[in-house]
């Protein structure tokens, strides 16, 4: 494995092994890949010897293809464990924290799902310093995302409505970046 997924693994929470929420962030859910994680990813599965038939999907953006129960292929039916959890996608190892691009105010702002949804949140939100590392782990991750991504990939992601989260902060967008997303 290399160094930045052995870095990465660091990072996760033993509580998402003991979801009692029937693991709603696998189930119907669509997360962004990059070229860049796409070949992390295809190289873990060949290390691993792990066998997933055509294991991603594109429509506007790149993505874990779905299985036919609606569930993330890369999610191991029998334990519900995810097969490439050290090499995930950013917005898995971000969650639940997720995030939204003000164009307007040109900031990219920050939010954390509800505990209903995900007992990670719960847990997360009522530690404040957990809260407060995970937070910045998390906006590392979404910030390589958002870098990585296309202007078009992007707003595509971004039109998909999450009710079930609150705002926790926001941060100015580098000008650079900004101005790729907004012209």
């Amino acid at each position: 494995m290399n160094k930045g997924a052995h870095a990465r693994q660091r990072n996760f929470f033993d509580v998402c092994s003991k979801c009692k929420t029937a693991h709603s962030c696998c189930n119907d859910t669509t997360p962004p890949i990059t070229p860049e994680r796409r070949k992390i990813i295809d190289s873990y599965l060949k290390e691993k010897g792990l066998a997933v038939a055509s294991p991603f999907e594109r429509t506007e953006y790149t993505f874990p293809r779905l299985t036919r129960h609606g569930y993330c292929v890369f999610q191991n039916r029998r334990t519900k464990k995810c097969l490439i959890h050290s090499v995930k996608p950013e917005t898995c190892v971000a969650g639940p924290i997720t995030f939204d691009v003000n164009f307007k105010t040109g900031k990219i702002e920050w939010f954390i799902k509800k505990e209903n949804i995900c007992q990670l949140a719960g847990a997360v939100f009522q530690d404040k310093l957990l809260l407060q590392l995970h937070l910045e782990k998390a906006k590392g991750e979404l910030l390589c995302l958002v870098a990585q991504l296309s202007s078009e990939e992007l707003r595509a992601i971004l039109k998909k409505d999450e009710p079930e989260t609150f705002k926790i902060g926001e941060d100015a967008l580098e000008e650079p970046l900004l101005c790729r997303l907004t012209g």
